[in-house]
């Protein structure tokens, strides 16, 4: 998506501190980070939420998940938070899925 922050970021127009890279998804901090530890994964493919994960693309998802397990395990966090929001209300400012990776300070719950 042209006009997309993430695909931005993702295709390198747009600068990030990138904490992993491969050929389907990219991790970076957080330009406004929520604790101590505050970083995104995001699918290089377009994908606007979880709320549009299907069968096509849900091996992708997978990914996503397996790569926030070996960055939280290279980073020694044992204790973290994975937060997707899914439409304004919920608090999505970018329309591209992405999962928050949160830690370094007691979460509480409820969250919001």
């Amino acid at each position: 998506m042209s006009d997309c922050l993430f695909c931005k970021i993702a295709a390198g127009e747009i600068p990030s501190r990138k904490l992993y890279e491969d050929d389907l998804c990219l991790a970076f901090y957080d330009i406004e980070p929520q604790a101590p530890v505050h970083f995104l994964v995001i699918p290089k493919q377009h994908i606007a939420s979880a709320a549009e994960v299907d069968a096509g693309n849900s091996a992708l998802v997978a990914h996503l998940f397996e790569v926030i397990a070996k960055l939280a395990k290279e980073q020694g966090i044992g204790s973290f938070r994975v937060v997707s929001n899914v439409g304004e209300q919920a608090g999505q400012s970018v329309p591209h899925l992405h999962f928050h990776v949160l830690a370094g300070r007691d979460m509480t719950w409820p969250p919001g």
